[in-house]
């Protein structure tokens, strides 16, 4: 009996069992043969509004099918919501013609209808103060209602249309906890990826104070300069740590949240308003990029760390390669953190290796790739499916090198913005040592050329 239109929010399973627990009411205490509860479907201007049953008895479509049942609805909810006069005793074939002139009551039956074979039907408004929001049927033969049940079916419309009224603020009170959970989920994102863009270049900044302080002779007066910097570098690192506990903690009780929508349900993210990566906040603009000018700026902080931690590192970068199609400071972001976590799961005495100028064609392009490589620990065949989720660390979490499961996250909405692939090869065949397999990862750019 239930249809389905686009513009209708079902209701709530507890009120469809008020619904019907009420129809039982009709039926057993007033003798009803047939009874219905419709509730309006939200309609676009200028459409026909369309009556959905809720509730029926019997259940069987013969009975509704027939038009003594169903043909003066939509007259029926023409009057109601153009508040016309109220008609009371009319005949099926009356139905088009005003009899009595009175303003609806909420509480009084719009329609009761004789029909030639000697059934009587009732139709109620469910009304909430001056919005219909359906109708209650019930109608039984060869006996007309008494006063005293026109009073008790009147009590049952109320009930009923006061638990619409109550579903549907339900239902509006839960779409907007999905939005603010949601907004939430999208702040806390941001939010994340903010703190983890920082701890980059905070890096750099601690490694190059501690090289420079190095090349001071003990005498020169310059060191005390170089020790605040490196003072206050590593207190902004405390602060950073101390704030990713402190949004941990509060996450999980954002993440405990279940929320119950009686199949509302929110449109997916289409805007890049959407993204929780901060480059992705407004849109990228994409144009011909030097792969060599965006990657040399990062190789001088890469080497400062390198060194420091006794890393080899070999750096590939043709001149005469031919730009990609990116955005700078996306790429910028994605190859940061590439060579990052490469230098960050490479141990002492390893290498790593950054290679440019490798070339892929096929069905849709030329393409250009960009690769980093290392001798690290590899990443288990289990972790990979979920390498690129957001806060996933695989086996790593279990080990005492920090990482918040970001950098890969972000590196993928990034090259996926500029329309690009990431591979993954572990291991990578560098290292002889079966513990440190290595691993490797190449973003795939287009040729300008082929934009």
């Amino acid at each position: 009996m239930s249809r389905s239109h686009p513009l209708f929010i079902p209701p709530s399973s507890e009120f469809i069992a008020l619904c019907q627990s009420q129809i039982a009411l009709l039926t057993k205490g007033l003798k009803a043969d047939w009874s219905a509860v419709y509730l309006a479907e939200e309609s676009l201007e200028g459409t026909d509004t369309h009556l959905i049953p809720i509730a029926i008895y019997p259940q069987t479509d013969s009975v509704w099918k027939s038009d003594a049942c169903l043909s003066i609805l939509p007259e029926v909810w023409s009057r109601v919501t153009s508040s016309v006069p109220l008609l009371l005793g009319s005949s099926a074939d009356e139905i088009s013609q005003s009899h009595r002139e009175t303003e609806i009551d909420a509480s009084k039956a719009l329609w009761e209808v004789s029909y030639p074979e000697g059934q009587h039907q009732m139709v109620f408004p469910l009304m909430d103060e001056d919005r219909v929001m359906g109708l209650l049927v019930t109608g039984r033969k060869k006996r007309q209602w008494k006063e005293n049940e026109l009073g008790q079916i009147e009590q049952i419309a109320k009930t009923i249309a006061l638990a619409c009224l109550l579903d549907r603020r339900q239902s509006w009170y839960q779409q907007q906890l999905s939005q603010q959970y949601r907004i939430r989920r999208l702040e806390k994102d941001r939010l994340d990826s903010l703190l983890h863009q920082l701890r980059n270049p905070l890096t750099a900044l601690r490694t190059f104070g501690k090289l420079l302080l190095k090349r001071l002779l003990p005498e020169d007066r310059n060191q005390s300069v170089v020790r605040g910097i490196l003072r206050e570098s590593d207190r902004l690192q405390e602060l950073l740590q101390e704030f990713e506990v402190d949004i941990d903690a509060t996450a999980g009780d954002t993440d405990a949240v279940t929320l119950e929508t009686n199949a509302l349900s929110l449109p997916a993210a289409t805007s890049d308003d959407d993204s929780p990566s901060l480059l992705l906040g407004n849109a990228l603009s994409l144009e011909a990029t030097e792969v060599k000018d965006v990657l040399e700026p990062l190789l001088d902080s890469a080497r400062a760390i390198a060194q420091e931690k006794d890393i080899h590192l070999i750096a590939d970068l043709p001149s005469n390669l031919p730009p990609v199609q990116a955005n700078s400071k996306a790429l910028r972001e994605v190859l940061s953190n590439l060579i990052d976590n490469a230098l960050k799961y490479t141990p002492a005495g390893g290498t790593v290796h950054i290679a440019t100028g490798l070339e892929r064609v096929d069905e849709t392009g030329n393409w250009q790739g960009i690769a980093v490589c290392d001798t690290g620990y590899g990443i288990p065949l289990e972790d990979r499916e979920h390498l690129f989720e957001r806060h996933y660390r695989g086996v790593q979490a279990q080990g005492d090198i920090p990482g918040t499961g970001l950098g890969l996250a972000i590196v993928r909405e990034l090259v996926e913005q500029m329309h690009g692939k990431i591979d993954l090869i572990s291991p990578n065949e560098m290292s002889q040592n079966p513990a440190l397999p290595g691993t490797t990862f190449i973003v795939w750019l287009l040729v300008a050329a082929d934009r």
